[in-house]
C-alpha cells in the first residue's frame, strides 16, 4: 500500500473505533480524526474520497477488509438499542448505511463490496430464562473472548464466521445461570453440531467468554480415549490459555510443547504478558497435553480459589472478578474422574461457591444413562454417575453437552434431576460455510433425473466409489483407492507449485481404512496394504499407467468441472512429475500405513498431526470414530457396518473442511456387503441418517420461535422431533431409547411418505382394494410441473386426477393394513384432527396418480379395464421400503397444498386451493413379480403394494400456529402428556 492508502485506511480505523456503541455519522467521525493527522489527511477524510475508493477496490483490500468487520458486527448485532430491524437483513444494513449518513451511491458501493450476510442462524430450543449476560456486561471484562477473536483472525476466519460464533456462543453462555448470583442454579444444556464441523470452536468460545463472566473452574470432559483428550487439550492451550498461563515463569524449554512445531514457531496464542499483571485474570492449567488429571495429594491448594475479601463468598464479584481460574480436561474415565471426585472433597473452599462450567464433548458416548431405572435394583452406568455426583457436589456448576448425533441425550428421562438431560436448552449450530457433510456425498431430492446425472451436477457420481466385495478377495477396489491416495497426493503438490501456496498449506495427507471393529482385523489389513503398496509399481510403467487410467477417467472429469480457481493438469503427463514425490512422502523409509485401534500413547504418538506432516493410510476402528480429527482426509474406505445412526454417522471421518481439495475428496463405501444373512447399503444408510438429521433440524427450527413471550416447545418436549427413516437403522443404540412414544406428529405442507406396507397376500389385497375404485374414477393424465427460479431443471410429470373428501380419505387411512402401526399412527392422529368439519382446516383432497410418460411399465390392475402405470421399488428390509415417491411428484404437490409459492405451470395452478391435501398414489410391483407383470401386463392385487404419500394444507394448523402433540415417559409416572396446541 502506499502512505495514502495507508493513512487512509488508519483514519477509518480510528473513525469505526469510536462507534462501539452504535454507528454514527461517518464525515464527522473522519473530519475529527483527521485534525490530528495533518493537512494531506483532510481530503481522505470526505465521503468522495471514500466513495472513489469503493469504485476501484477489490474485496480484499485493506479498507474493504476492514468495512467488512465493522459492517458485519453490525449487521449480527441483537437487540441492538439503536436499530428496530432484524439483525442479517436488508432493513438492518440500509438502518446502518444511513446512520453512517453515506451518500447512495458509497452506500451502494460498499454493499457490493460487503453482501449482506445472510447465512442460517442458531436455532434454540429453550425453557425460560432469567436474562444476565448482556452484551454491555460482556464487553466489560472480555479478555479471553477477545484474545480468541484475534486467534481466529489469525487463522483467517472471515468477519462473518466470527460474528456467527459470536452469536452461537452469546446463545449458550446467556442461558447458563449468572455465576455471581446469590441462589446457585443449575443450568442443562446441549449444543448440537456437525461432525468434524468445528464444535470445538464454539466450545471453545464459550469457555472463554463464561471465564470473563466469572465462572473459575472449568472442567472439559474430553472423550473417552487419550488420544481425543489430548487433542483437546492442546487446542485450548494453543488458542485460548496461551503461552504465559503455561509457563507461569518456567522456561520455554520446560514446557510440555517445547518439542511441538507449532509452539516453537509462534503458533501458540501469547497475551503480551501474565493476564493477572495486564488487569485480567490467570487460567491455572489441572491438566496438560500428556497428563490426565491426577491426584494432587499435599499440592491440593492448586485448586483452592483465592478470596481477596475472606468473609464474602467467592462468588460474589468482589472476590470473583479477582481470582484465578482453573481448566482441567479430564477423560471419561472412571479412576480419573473419582481422583477429581476426591480431591474436591478436600478443598477449603466451599463448594456451594464456585461457579463451574462443565463441557461435555461427544455427549452422548459414555456420558447417557444405559440402565433403564424402571428397572428393579437398576444402577447408574459408571460414567454417568460420576457426572452425576460432580453436579451433585457443585450446585453452582452448569453442565454443556456437545455432540453431532443429539438423539441419545434427548431421549433421557426427563424426571431424572441428578441425570444429563438438557432440560434448559438445545442449541443447533448452523452448517458451517465451506463445511462437507452428508449432503455433499449425496443427491437428495435432485430435481435431475438419474439418467442425466453427470459428475457435474451428482454429488455421488464426483466423490462415491462403491465397494462390492462380499465374495471378492483380490482387492481390486482397494488397491483403486491406494492408487487415487497417490494420484491426489500428486495434485497436492502440483497445486502448491501452480498455485503459489505455502509448502505447509497441505501439511497433511491422509488416507483412511475402516472395516473392523476387531483390533487383529486392522492389522492383517495394514499388512495387506504395505503388500498392495509394495507391489504397485509406482516408479514402472504399469504403476503410471493405472494412474493414468485412473487420472482421465476419474480425477480430470470430476476437478474440470469442480476444482474452481485451483489448479489443474492438462493431461496426467503433467502431472507424473509430482508422483514420485508423493510416494516418497506417504512411504519412504517406513511403511505407508498406521495402525490406530487401541488407547496405547504409542499409537497416538503415530497419529500425531500436531508434531508432524503427515502422508499416511491409517487403518483403524473405533479410535477413529469419536471426534478425533483426521487431518488431510482425503480417501476413505469404508465397509464397517453399525446399528444405530449415531454411531454410523460418527464413523464419518469424511465430513469436514477440505480447503484446496474438495474436487479430490472420494468414498469408497460398501453397497450390498454381507452383514449376517442380511445385504446392508452403507451409502443407502448413510443417506438415511441425513434425512433424519436434516428432519430433526428443520423441526427444531419450526418450533424454536416463542409465541406470546412463552416457547412453544422447551427441550422435554423434543424426542418425538426424530426421524427415523430405515427400519434396521435405530437413532441410536436401543439402551437409550427407552424413554419416549411418540403420540402424534403434525405436518402441514410436509411430504410425508409411509413405507411399512404388509408382505403378507390378503392384506396387500386388502389394502388395493380400498383404493382400487379411488383410481378407477380419475380422469385422464394431465401434465403438472413446478420451476425453481435458482434452478436450471423444471420438475414435470403426468397424473391421473380426481378428489376425495376429508371424510372418505380418513376411512381409508383408517383401513390400511401395516407391518408396524406405530409408524403411521403419529400422522393418522394428525389426519383425524385436521379432517374435523369443526377444525375448519381441510376442504378436500387431490389425487394425483403419477403416469409414466414412455408408456412402459403399465398394467392392468387386477380386473380393471383401464392399465396404470406401476412402480418398481424394492424393500429395505422384509418390513419396509426405502422412499416410494419420485422428487419430480412432490414440488406440484407441495404447491397445491400451499407449501411453495406460484411456480408457472397453468396446470398445477389451477387445482390450488388453501385447504387443498394432496395425495399421490403408487401402485408398486417388488423385484419377484416384476417379470411377470412385464410379460401379462396385468398385476394381481395381493402382488401390488398399493403405495400412498400425503401432503396436508400448509394451512391445516391450530391458530397460534403450534402443530405437534405427543406423550413423552416419565419414569414417576406411567407416561406425561405435554400437548403443544
Amino acid at each position: 500500500m502506499t502512505n495514502t492508502d495507508t493513512l487512509r485506511v488508519q483514519l477509518h480505523r480510528s473513525a469505526l473505533a469510536g462507534m462501539v456503541s452504535r454507528p454514527k455519522k461517518l464525515s464527522r467521525a473522519l473530519a475529527y480524526q483527521a485534525e490530528d493527522e495533518g493537512p494531506e489527511a483532510e481530503p481522505l477524510a470526505r465521503d468522495e474520497d471514500f466513495r472513489s475508493v469503493l469504485r476501484s477496490a477489490l474485496s480484499t483490500d485493506p479498507l474493504v477488509e476492514l468495512w467488512r468487520k465493522q459492517l458485519t458486527h453490525w449487521d449480527y448485532a441483537e437487540k441492538a438499542g439503536w436499530s428496530d430491524t432484524e439483525p442479517r437483513t436488508d432493513g438492518r444494513r440500509e438502518e446502518v448505511l444511513s446512520l453512517l449518513g453515506l451518500a447512495p451511491e458509497t452506500a451502494a458501493l460498499l454493499t457490493s463490496l460487503v453482501p449482506v450476510p445472510k447465512a442460517s442462524s442458531t436455532v434454540v430450543i429453550s425453557d425460560t430464562f432469567t436474562p444476565w449476560y448482556t452484551s454491555r456486561a460482556a464487553l466489560g471484562r472480555s479478555w479471553y473472548w477477545s484474545a480468541y477473536n484475534r486467534v481466529l483472525d489469525d487463522k483467517g476466519w472471515s468477519a462473518e464466521a466470527v460474528a456467527g460464533l459470536d452469536q452461537a456462543t452469546d446463545r449458550v453462555v446467556e442461558r447458563l445461570a449468572d455465576p455471581t448470583a446469590e441462589v446457585a442454579y443449575q443450568s442443562k444444556g446441549l449444543v448440537v453440531g456437525h461432525v468434524q464441523s468445528g464444535k470445538t470452536a464454539n466450545f471453545t468460545g464459550v469457555v472463554a467468554k463464561a471465564l470473563d463472566a466469572g465462572y473459575r473452574l472449568v472442567i472439559v470432559l474430553g472423550g473417552t480415549l487419550n488420544l481425543l483428550r489430548a487433542q483437546t487439550q492442546r487446542r485450548l492451550d494453543m488458542e485460548l490459555v496461551g503461552r504465559e498461563n503455561i509457563l507461569r515463569g518456567a522456561a520455554e524449554s520446560e514446557s510440555d510443547y517445547a518439542d511441538d512445531p507449532a509452539w516453537i514457531n509462534g503458533g501458540f496464542l501469547s497475551h503480551g504478558g501474565m493476564p493477572s499483571a495486564l488487569g485480567a485474570f490467570d487460567i491455572v492449567r489441572m491438566t496438560t497435553r500428556d497428563k490426565d488429571y491426577h491426584s494432587l495429594d499435599q499440592g491440593i491448594v492448586a485448586l483452592e480459589a483465592e478470596k481477596q475479601e475472606p468473609s464474602l463468598p467467592l462468588h460474589d464479584p468482589r472476590n470473583l472478578h479477582r481470582s484465578h481460574a482453573r481448566l482441567m480436561v479430564v477423560k471419561k474415565n472412571k479412576p480419573v474422574l473419582d481422583k477429581l471426585l476426591r480431591d474436591l472433597n478436600k478443598i477449603r473452599t466451599p463448594l456451594s461457591e464456585i461457579p463451574v462450567l462443565i463441557i461435555d464433548d461427544e455427549s452422548d458416548e459414555a456420558s447417557v444413562n444405559t440402565a433403564n431405572r424402571r428397572k428393579p435394583d437398576a444402577t447408574r452406568t459408571a460414567i454417568n454417575h460420576r457426572i452425576a455426583e460432580l453436579l451433585r457436589m457443585l450446585p453452582r456448576a452448569q453442565y454443556v453437552g456437545y455432540t453431532a448425533t443429539p438423539f441419545a441425550n434427548v431421549f433421557i428421562d426427563p424426571s431424572d434431576t441428578e441425570d444429563i438431560f438438557p432440560k434448559d436448552f438445545i442449541v443447533a449450530l448452523p452448517r458451517p460455510e465451506g463445511y462437507m457433510g452428508v449432503q455433499d456425498f449425496h443427491d437428495l431430492d435432485s430435481p435431475v433425473a438419474p439418467e442425466d446425472r453427470t459428475v457435474a451436477n451428482s454429488n455421488e457420481l464426483a466423490h462415491v466409489r462403491d465397494i462390492r466385495l462380499s465374495d471378492d478377495d483380490d482387492r481390486t477396489v482397494l488397491r483403486e483407492a491406494i492408487d487415487m491416495f497417490v494420484l491426489t497426493a500428486a495434485m497436492k503438490l502440483y497445486r502448491v507449485d501452480h498455485d503459489a501456496l505455502d509448502d505447509r498449506f497441505f501439511l497433511h495427507h491422509t488416507m483412511l481404512v475402516h472395516e473392523s471393529v476387531r483390533t487383529k482385523d486392522h492389522y492383517e489389513l495394514s499388512e495387506l496394504i504395505n503388500r498392495l503398496w509394495e507391489g504397485s509399481g509406482y516408479n514402472g510403467a504399469g504403476g503410471h499407467e493405472r494412474l493414468r487410467k485412473l487420472f482421465d477417467s476419474d480425477i480430470a472429469p470430476v476437478s474440470r468441472v469442480r476444482a474452481g480457481s485451483w489448479s489443474l493438469p492438462e493431461t496426467y503427463d503433467d502431472l507424473a512429475p509430482y508422483v514420485g514425490a508423493a510416494v516418497m512422502r506417504v512411504g519412504g523409509e517406513e511403511q505407508p500405513t498406521i495402525v490406530v485401534n487401541g488407547d496405547k500413547d504409542k499409537e497416538y504418538g503415530e497419529a500425531d498431526f500436531d508434531r508432524r506432516p503427515l502422508w499416511k493410510i491409517i487403518v483403524g476402528g473405533q479410535k477413529l470414530a469419536r471426534g478425533f480429527t483426521v487431518e488431510g482426509l482425503t480417501i476413505t474406505y469404508y465397509r464397517r457396518r453399525a446399528n444405530n445412526a449415531s454411531t454410523l454417522l460418527q464413523m464419518g471421518r469424511w465430513f469436514g473442511f477440505r480447503k484446496g481439495y474438495r474436487d479430490l475428496v472420494r468414498l469408497y463405501v460398501g453397497r450390498g456387503e454381507k452383514a449376517g444373512a442380511k445385504e446392508v447399503d452403507l451409502y443407502e444408510a448413510f443417506e438415511a441418517i441425513c434425512r433424519d438429521e436434516e428432519s430433526f433440524r428443520s423441526q427444531l427450527e419450526q418450533y424454536a420461535t416463542w409465541v406470546d413471550g412463552r416457547p412453544q416447545v422447551t427441550p422435554a418436549d423434543v424426542p418425538p422431533l426424530v426421524a427415523q427413516h430405515l427400519p434396521w437403522l435405530l437413532p441410536t443404540s436401543k439402551n437409550k431409547m427407552y424413554n419416549t412414544r411418540v403420540v402424534e406428529l403434525a405436518s402441514p405442507g410436509k411430504w410425508e411418505e409411509p413405507t411399512a406396507y404388509p408382505t403378507d397376500s390378503s392384506d396387500l389385497a386388502h389394502n388395493t382394494g380400498l383404493w382400487l375404485p379411488v383410481l378407477e374414477s380419475l380422469d385422464a393424465a394431465s401434465t403438472f410441473s413446478y420451476h425453481y427460479d435458482t434452478e436450471e431443471h423444471e420438475r414435470s410429470f403426468e397424473a391421473r386426477t380426481g378428489l376425495l373428501g376429508p371424510g372418505h380419505f380418513l376411512e381409508l387411512a383408517d383401513s390400511m393394513r401395516w407391518t408396524t402401526d406405530q409408524q403411521f399412527a403419529p400422522l393418522l392422529k394428525y389426519l383425524h384432527k385436521i379432517s374435523e368439519p369443526s377444525a375448519g382446516m381441510l376442504d378436500d383432497w387431490l389425487v394425483l396418480a403419477p403416469q409414466h410418460t414412455t408408456g412402459r411399465r403399465t398394467a392392468h390392475l387386477g380386473d380393471s379395464s383401464r392399465t396404470y402405470s406401476w412402480f418398481a421399488r424394492a424393500r429395505r428390509r422384509e418390513t419396509a421400503f426405502g422412499a416410494i415417491s419420485e422428487p419430480r411428484h412432490r414440488a406440484a404437490a407441495l404447491r397445491i397444498a400451499g407449501a411453495l409459492p406460484p411456480g408457472g405451470n397453468r396446470t398445477t395452478e389451477a387445482f390450488v386451493r388453501e385447504r387443498r391435501g394432496v395425495v399421490a398414489l403408487y401402485p408398486v410391483v417388488e423385484s419377484r413379480y416384476r417379470d411377470a407383470v412385464e410379460s401379462s401386463g396385468r398385476v394381481s392385487p395381493e402382488k401390488t403394494v398399493l403405495a400412498f404419500s400425503f401432503v396436508a394444507p400448509a394451512s391445516a394448523r391450530s391458530s397460534n400456529g403450534k402443530v405437534v402433540w405427543f406423550t413423552t415417559v416419565d419414569s414417576t409416572r406411567e407416561s406425561r402428556h405435554v400437548s403443544v396446541r
